[in-house]
Order: structure tokens, then sequence, then C-alpha cells
């Protein structure tokens, strides 16, 4: 048994690809409109769906207004130069809103950006 995909709704699916892709450096994997319920969904990823888990970027046409909730804590990505990788994100304009440092009371070094519709996503530095 292996994780397959982590799926968020978003607001804004260019927005959201041009963080995940541009800025993120994920590959789009696939994308595909259904029409008749009125939903897109793109799948992005550092790997083949058949090698890795992927997220599932779902646009709904219409109302698309989310409530982020206090459940959701957020998705996590190894980073081998954390330091050198948040300089990019905030170059691109990314909102690296915890700067990379050791976790307290730990060593390893973490970091915490935002995507365009809020959802935090924490980098880590295999140590």
């Amino acid at each position: 048994m292996r994780m397959l995909h982590t799926m968020l709704r978003v607001k804004d699916l260019d927005a959201s690809l041009a963080f995940y892709v541009d800025t993120m450096g994920m590959k789009l994997l696939r994308k595909s409109d259904n029409t008749e319920y009125e939903y897109t969904l793109a799948f992005v990823g550092y790997a083949d769906e058949s090698e890795q888990g992927v997220l599932e970027l779902t646009y709904n046409w219409g109302d698309n207004e989310y409530d982020l909730g206090n459940a959701y804590g957020h998705v996590a990505f190894a980073v081998e130069d954390i330091y050198a990788f948040c300089e990019r994100l905030e170059a691109q304009g990314a909102d690296v809103y915890r700067k990379p440092g050791p976790v307290k009371g730990g060593k390893t070094v973490i970091a915490f950006v935002r995507d365009p519709d809020g959802y935090a996503i924490e980098l880590i530095q295999p140590e």
C-alpha cells in the first residue's frame, strides 16, 4: 500500500499552478476538465504518480470560496538546501512566513510557506 495523492481545493487554478509548478518546481502531471459536473483537476508532483504521492488541485467552477478550517495542518516537502530554496521562493513573491531555522527544541531545519490559497507548506532539510 502507498499514498497516492492529497487533494486541495483551490480558488484560482492558474495562480495555484504557477505557484506549485513555477515557484515550487513541481511538474504538471495531468489536467482534466469535467464539463458535466463543472470542475477541473490538475495533478502536480516531483515524480510520476506511479513513483510517489502527488497533489491533486481541484478547481470547482462557479462558487469556489472555501474556509480552510482549523483541522488542516500542512503538506511537507524535503528540500536539500532550504536557505537557497526559500530565497528563491521569496524572490518569486512567495510568502515564506516562517524563515528557515532549527525546529523548536531540535536541530532539524524547517521553514513554512503559504500557497496562493493560504495552505501551509512545511519545508524540511534532511539531516
